[in-house]
């Protein structure tokens, strides 16, 4: 397992602003060049995206100490490495998969199923949420107004994917091996099994986020990202309390989408 001390260490840039500026590329350069990369496997660091992904688990600080040197090295906040998303689009597949079998679904359904997770539920979603985050954080999270840095629509959706994949894993992956033997059940235990994986991931998701742009040296107050956990937390106290299993009501969402 790699180690963040191996992360370089981010330096001052002494350059000029406006001789900077001049070596910046625009948002859709960045995109056309990040594209271009998708389909270039070799040139892809997928050791550091796995070690991306073991840390958003275990200390998701880490993943965002690289954020200053990439800006300084590179001009951009945002990903130019596409190895992350291609190895979350694995996990996708996995997944799916895996749940297809728990819900016994047919091969059509199965390819339904792997549309609506990814286009839907990661990329759809995730367009809406990089996007009001990107709006509100240079809005209102701007320490200095008179500075002309602002945060990176790339960066807001890289955020997205880092806070999306411990959810990924803990709903569609450790749900899908306890479902039938542990969560599919009218037990209080399995109802607090169940909701409790779920309010887990959703603490990751905001966790993940709110670390994400608290990265940035010129937001401030981005810790009212967390603010919402609190009645995320009585309402998962409610459900425990009234014998909603949130995981099963979720499964029973998924087998509605796909054959309805």
């Amino acid at each position: 397992m790699m180690s963040d001390t191996l992360l370089p260490s981010p330096v001052p840039f002494s350059g000029g602003s406006n001789k900077w500026k001049h070596r910046s590329l625009s948002a859709v350069n960045k995109s056309k060049r990040y594209l271009a990369r998708l389909v270039r496997l070799s040139h892809m660091d997928f050791e550091y995206a796995t070690w991306q992904m073991i840390y958003l688990f275990i200390s998701p600080s880490k993943v965002y100490r690289s954020v200053q040197y990439r800006k300084q090295t590179k001009n951009q906040y945002s990903r130019d490495d596409p190895a992350f998303l291609v190895l979350l689009s694995l996990w996708f597949v996995i997944s799916a998969t895996g749940l297809s079998l728990v819900l016994r679904l047919p091969f059509l359904a199965f390819i339904k199923f792997l549309f609506w997770v990814v286009f839907v539920d990661c990329i759809g979603v995730g367009l809406i949420v990089a996007t009001v985050f990107w709006f509100v954080s240079n809005r209102y999270f701007r320490a200095d107004r008179s500075n002309n840095e602002d945060v990176e629509w790339g960066f807001s959706f890289d955020v997205h994917l880092n806070a999306f994949f411990p959810p990924l894993i803990i709903i569609h992956v450790i749900q899908l091996l306890l479902f039938n033997a542990l969560i599919n059940s009218d037990w209080f235990l399995s109802r607090l099994f169940g909701n409790t994986l779920w309010f887990i991931s959703s603490v990751y998701y905001a966790y993940i986020t709110f670390l994400g742009y608290g990265s940035l040296p010129h937001l401030k107050r981005t810790q009212i990202i967390l603010y919402p956990l609190i009645p995320l937390f009585f309402f998962y106290m409610i459900t425990l309390v009234s014998g909603i299993n949130i995981c099963r009501v979720i499964m029973d969402f998924y087998k509605y989408r796909v054959y309805y």
